[in-house]
């Protein structure tokens, strides 16, 4: 059986919201998989729906770009927060954004990539590791694109123009005038941040992630001792309240919590004298998937002493 540690247990604790013993009984449960400990608590009621985002642990800045109908959006990690405060790690990161307007998702092709001080987007990246001092590392890319309409982008909490740890950008398809694109635009990239869903419409959420949630409330619904055709009511209640709360378009807006997004859009398009798609989105959040190893500070002092 694995070892059951404090700091999993404090983990676990902050991913579900359960109490300590609870997570230490799902955690044995479970033989130590935290994924797994975080359904087996969802099961028993213990815990709140998994939280999307997990845990922002990773250091650096997301970036956004945008030029005429195009948008991108980069993300690059550094080991600390104060790398993200430099000028020269600012301006590497602007200046990708702008690169994987071109390049698109393709990490690879942004990487081998002129970059405008010469040589390519990795050389560069390798030149700012020696000359900042520490590892940085870019992860991943994503653009988006139009034939009429516009790419409006936002970021929470900048922390320069385009930069910051949230990163939207809102691929609206339409012969509307500009500002108002702008102005619905701004709008649905706030939600966005706000309530991180997972996919455009319900057609396009992950097929596993629907799978695990059945077996949540499969297994939810098979202790409430109800007859098996209620049970499957009750899965499939569930299901369809999942995949209305995480796809964008069924979500309800932050701003009144009544509207469908799809409405928005629609009432939008209406007063704007022109039909409005929203064709796709971006959300970027700095480090989400990412899990930072914790350290013991004590520890790490001992030992660079030279202390057994």
């Amino acid at each position: 059986m694995a070892e059951i540690t404090a700091a999993l247990v404090k983990e676990l604790r902050e991913r579900s919201g359960a109490g300590m013993m609870d997570c230490k009984k799902a955690l044995a449960e479970t033989n130590g998989d935290l994924e797994a400990a975080v359904d087996w608590l969802r099961t028993k009621g213990l815990a709140a729906a998994a939280k999307k985002a997990g845990r922002t642990a990773a250091e650096g800045l997301v970036g956004v770009a945008v030029a005429g109908t195009k948008g991108a959006a980069v993300e690059v990690n550094s080991e600390t927060d104060f790398v993200a405060k430099n000028d020269q790690f600012q301006d590497f990161v602007r200046t990708v954004a702008g690169i994987a307007l071109e390049t698109g998702n393709d990490i690879d092709a942004l990487v081998n990539a002129a970059h405008p001080a010469g040589g390519t987007v990795g050389e560069k990246l390798t030149s700012n590791i020696a000359t900042i001092g520490e590892n940085q590392n870019l992860r991943r890319a994503k653009a988006v694109s139009v034939d009429k309409g516009a790419v409006v982008s936002y970021v929470h909490n900048a922390a320069a123009p385009g930069l910051g740890k949230i990163g939207v950008l809102v691929a609206l398809e339409s012969e509307a005038a500009a500002d108002k694109l702008e102005a619905i635009g701004k709008q649905i990239a706030m939600h966005i941040a706000a309530a991180f869903p997972l996919a455009l419409n319900e057609e396009g959420l992950d097929a596993d992630l629907v799978e695990r949630e059945r077996a949540i409330a499969a297994e939810k619904a098979a202790e409430s001792g109800k007859p098996a055709e209620i049970v499957a009511k009750m899965v499939d209640g569930a299901i369809a309240k999942f995949r209305k709360e995480n796809a964008l378009l069924s979500q309800l807006f932050v701003m009144d919590n009544k509207t469908k997004i799809a409405d928005v859009v629609a009432a939008a398009g209406k007063e704007a004298g022109s039909p409005i798609v929203l064709k796709d989105y971006v959300r970027f959040q700095l480090g989400e998937g990412i899990e930072k190893k914790e350290s013991d500070f004590a520890a790490e002092v001992a030992a660079a002493a030279g202390v057994a």
